[in-house]
């Protein structure tokens, strides 16, 4: 479509507070610069501003993205009060920039709380919301109830998988604003040239082994027992095994008690010469690792969502990711050093050559994007009936 004048125009806002979020954002980003009639807004928090996490939003301004806004709103604190305070302040940041923005339309994705206070402030604005990865279950962290949450507080919905679009549809949403696009971490798979293990060792200063692992843990924030026993296990796990095993550890979100992880890590790559952990890969070398390792470890979405595209096999340690749809190239086991370590040798030896990802095709951006594209005016979206499931009138 041709457009005769800015005012056809729509602002699409997106947030990302993360380097995970931002990856998967990476293409979709791209096809909004690319459509005449819609302006990008980027919104930047969280983690991004902060020089603990890497000041990521510098490798955001390196891939040509304009930042529209920077919401600062993470204490140097990542207790409950912490987060808590945190939240509040990116209430007050977002409410600030969406008022002189004014986007047309707020693009979130996923569950973290920076994506909540998001949604918040453009409720009571009256922005439209699109929400990216509504409706999967993670029973083992708080994570559920804000994607939850979130997913109230939109109005249009892309998921990744058909057993999300019908749980979202059982929260009261609409299945005519119920989009199975599939998930975003595809797309990047897709359309890039991975560096070859030649160029990550450079890169990163890393020693393959004959066999190596990718490590990712995050806080299981609704487990009883602390994350630093989860990790210490985990830890433990990584020590039983009977050969030298090159381990690529990547550090956790802000979320409660990551801190406390990183000195963790720090502490076991100074004493295991095989091991090294970095603030930030990036989305392309992280996959690009990913790509090149014997397995995945820990209780990250990328080990569910993304490694089965590499027909690799992932070590889910724990509850975090209970719930979501799997592949077969999944072990699950719980955060015990010895079951870390038995899962572990069985994916040394697991076949996942047939392993089929089940969260879409890699069009993810696209297919949202001609969702996008149909709607001269978002705001007809705003005011939302409650979907009687069963009943395809809706109320009445």
């Amino acid at each position: 479509m041709i457009l005769r004048s800015r005012e056809e125009v729509r602002k699409i806002a997106v947030v990302t507070g993360t380097r995970a979020e931002y990856g998967l954002f990476y293409w979709l980003l791209k096809e909004i610069q690319q459509i005449p009639e819609f302006e990008l807004q980027l919104i930047v928090t969280g983690m991004h501003l902060a020089p603990e996490f890497g000041l990521t939003y510098q490798i955001i301004e390196a891939d040509g993205f304009k930042i529209a806004s920077k919401v600062e709103m993470l204490l140097s604190s990542d207790t409950a009060v912490g987060i808590s305070k945190s939240m509040g302040l990116a209430v007050i940041g977002f409410a600030d920039e969406l008022e002189r923005l004014q986007p047309d339309l707020l693009i979130l994705l996923g569950d973290r709380y920076e994506i909540l206070a998001a949604a918040q402030a453009a409720l009571i604005a009256k922005i439209p919301v699109a929400h990216i990865g509504g409706g999967d279950t993670t029973e083992g962290a708080f994570d559920e109830a804000i994607r939850h949450s979130i997913t109230k507080m939109s109005h249009l919905h892309f998921v990744t998988n058909e057993i999300s679009a019908r749980r979202v549809t059982q929260l009261g949403e609409n299945p005519e604003w119920i989009f199975n696009v599939g998930h975003l971490g595809l797309d990047f798979i897709k359309r890039v040239n991975l560096l070859s293990r030649e160029e990550l060792t450079q890169v990163l200063d890393f020693e393959f082994q004959p066999q190596n692992l990718l490590v990712t843990f995050h806080p299981v924030t609704l487990d009883q027992q602390p994350a630093t026993e989860q990790f210490q296990e985990l830890l433990n796990g990584l020590d039983l095994l009977d050969q030298k095993v090159g381990i690529i550890i990547t550090k956790p979100n802000s979320d409660p008690g990551g801190r406390e992880l990183i000195q963790m890590i720090d502490s076991y790559v100074t004493s295991h010469s095989w091991a090294k952990a970095y603030t930030s890969l990036g989305q392309h070398k992280y996959l690009s690792v990913m790509a090149q390792i014997d397995a995945v470890v820990g209780n990250s979405s990328s080990g569910i969502y993304e490694a089965p595209s590499f027909q690799k096999p992932t070590v889910n340690i724990g509850d975090r990711q209970q719930g979501r749809l799997q592949a077969n190239s999944i072990i699950n086991c719980q955060p015990k050093a010895q079951e870390i370590q038995h899962a572990i040798l069985e994916a040394f030896v697991k076949n996942c050559r047939d392993v089929v990802n089940p969260f879409g095709d890699g069009n993810a951006s696209s297919k949202i994007i001609k969702v996008l594209q149909q709607y001269s005016d978002f705001k007809i979206l705003l005011k939302k009936h409650f979907f009687e499931v069963g009943c395809p009138n809706g109320p009445g």
